[in-house]
Order: C-alpha cells, then structure tokens, then sequence
C-alpha cells in the first residue's frame, strides 16, 4: 500500500486553470490504474486570488504549501491588474513561494523529443537526442544581493546598483543538487560562472570543486565560463549534461536552452527546497510557459509542459519513476503519432485542442500499462 501524499494544486491564470483540468485525468487515471494515493487541496493564486480575496496569494496558501508533500504551480499573470502596485501584482504570488518556501534550485530539462526535432531552429543534427539539465540557484545572487536601488548622485544624474553576493552555504547546496542529479544521469557536471572578471564567480568555482573533491568524486566535473556556455549551447548542445549556475546566468542560459528544443510551450520544471531531517523537502512544479492571457479561455494551449511538470513531480517528490517515465513515454508517443496542439503544429499533422490533447495521453498510458 503507497503512502497517501499531499498535493496541493495552484491553477492560477490565464490558461493555467484549462491545463490543471488536463492533468487531473492524468491524475485520476494513477489512482485508478496505478495506486496513486493523494490528499490534494486546490487554492487561487494569482489574478484569481486578486480578484476573490484582494491579494495575490493569502498566508493560509502559504502555509498548506509548507505542509504539502509537493506543489504543482499552473501559471500567473493578468492584465486585468496592470494597474496594481508592483507589491500585489499576480506574480507575487510564485515569489512569495519561492521565497518563503526557501526553493532554492531550480531544475530546468530540456528534451528535444524525436517528433519535434524539426521545430527547433538548429539543424537536427546539432539537436538529436539533446537532453540536459540546468540547475539555476533562485534565491541569491545580483536579483538578491544588497545594496541595491536607484539613487540620485548629487549632479542629478542618477545612478542604479545591483550586487552580486553569494556564500559558501549557498553555493553548496545547489551544488549538491546538480550533482546528486548527475549520479542518475550521465555522471556529468558542468560548473558555470564568470570567474575571469567577477569575485563572486572565482568563489563559486572553488567551492563547487571542492564539494566535488570531497565529495563527489565519481562525477566528472567541468568549468565553464558563462559567455562561451551560451556559444557552446548553440554549437554543440549535446556536450552537456547537467549544468549548474548562478541566478543571473542561469536565468539567461535556461531560456536559450528551452528554445533549442524549438517550444517553449513543452517544457516542465522544478524548484526545490532543502532536505529536512525527516527527509522531505519543500518543491513546486510548474511549466515555464506563462498565462497566455491572449488565448485563455479558447481551449487551445498545449497542456503537455503542466502534464510534464506532474512527471517531474512524481519523480523528484513521490519517488515514483516509473510512473514519470510512464507519462514521459505517453507524451512522446502521442507526439509521434501526430497528434498537435497550435502552439507546435506543423505540415501534415493533425490540429487538436487542450482536452483532445490530454484525453489522447490518457489513452495513451492506458496502452502503455497493458
């Protein structure tokens, strides 16, 4: 008998709450077909949450992430309060999680599946088989580090400062991420920092060896500076395996990577918290594509990156592998038999809306499971 797990489900905005609908069949077909036991609680964040209860998201929100056993995140954004202060805008909402949850490492995939490879904008060959890992630290570095602001230099003109600061801790423990993800890969780590011009980056090279030394020695590390990484990513991508970076770097160089795969529409991710003494750890799941305001409500968003965020889910919180691989597998198969959203159509495939989309990897699995 598995352990009944807390889930707690954020729709948001826009097309969040259409995709959320997508994975819930996914859901319910675990629980029937796979055992999946879950206590899932669903709240408004977001513009929804602005709109109920005045705030982007409530303290009750809050504290039922911190008892989750894992938080799946559908997406933020509505114009309809453009005219908020910047300290209730929709997008505090993933903020406030991140911060109070102390998610600190972010885990950005990006897959080139077989039947896509013709939507990236590179030529197959650089992108076939591409499957990487970027782990971005998401709570320190220059979008962090004090002093920062805009000040008034006494000829009038004006100056603004951002400040790039990072310990030995927290460099360490997203780190150890990157490379305890490496073990269950390809056993390898690129380091990514600008060590050559910044002090903060020759400090993360040396820690980062140094837990490497002591003690990950089985795992290939490599460094790299950030500048050459994004030319690297364009010139031969399949040279990585698990990246491991700063905020600011890892903000730029994930994005890159996610268009290589040619749909910003298809990619999943994670953001993770410690490990506590009883072995859980605050995360949160959720696609990396935004609210898309502009087509909410028409049944056309491609529901496969919150799908795919659910199989994140699974694997890094639930410890069910091969229920991730499962839905992974049912995603790519459905792609192959030509089935597309808008968002990824092409040339002689077959058009489908939000539902018919997830209905077919329902189906899918069905098959899969025998």
């Amino acid at each position: 008998m598995s352990e009944t797990k807390k889930l707690l489900v954020l729709p948001g905005d826009g097309i969040g709450p259409e995709v959320m609908r997508e994975v819930a069949k996914v859901v319910q077909w675990l629980q029937a077909a796979r055992g999946l036991k879950l206590d899932i609680a669903e709240e408004l964040v977001g513009g929804a949450s602005l709109a109920k209860h005045g705030v982007p998201i409530r303290d009750e929100v809050i504290a039922l992430a911190k008892e989750a056993d894992a938080v799946l995140f559908g997406s933020v954004g509505d114009p309809a309060w453009a005219h908020v202060g910047f300290d209730r805008r929709p997008e505090v909402a993933i903020l406030r999680l991140r911060s109070e949850l102390e998610l600190f490492a972010n885990l950005r995939p990006a897959k080139v599946f077989d039947a896509l490879i013709d939507a990236s904008t590179l030529k197959p060959d650089v992108v076939r088989g591409l499957d990487i890992m970027i782990v971005r630290e998401t709570v320190g570095g220059i979008y962090f580090g004090e002093p920062r602001g805009i000040e008034t230099l006494p000829d009038g003109s004006r100056r603004g400062v951002n400040t790039e600061v990072y310990t030995t801790g927290e460099i360490e423990r997203v780190a150890r991420v990157a490379f305890d993800l490496a073990r269950v890969r390809r056993n390898r780590v690129t380091s990514i920092e600008k060590c050559n011009v910044m002090e903060s980056g020759l400090l993360w090279k040396e820690v980062v060896t140094d837990l490497r030394q002591r003690v990950y020695p089985d795992v290939e590390l490599t460094h790299m500076l950030a500048d050459n990484c994004a030319m690297q990513l364009v010139r031969n991508p399949l040279q990585f395996d698990v990246l491991v970076t700063g905020n600011l770097f890892g903000d730029l160089l994930s994005d890159l990577a996610a268009m290589l795969t040619g749909s910003l529409g298809m990619l999943p991710s994670a953001t993770l918290g410690a490990e506590q003494a009883d072995g859980k750890r605050h995360a949160l799941y959720e696609p990396i594509h935004g609210s898309a305001p502009d087509i909410a409500g028409k049944g056309i968003a491609n529901p496969l990156a919150q799908i795919l965020s659910f199989a994140m889910l699974l694997r890094y919180s639930f410890d069910r592998e091969a229920d991730a691989v499962l839905i992974e597998t049912a995603v790519s198969n459905v792609l192959a038999s030509g089935l597309r959203t808008a968002d990824i159509m092409s040339e002689g495939m077959a058009r489908v809306g939000t539902s018919v989309m997830g209905d077919a990897v329902v189906k899918e699995l069905g098959k899969l499971a025998g």
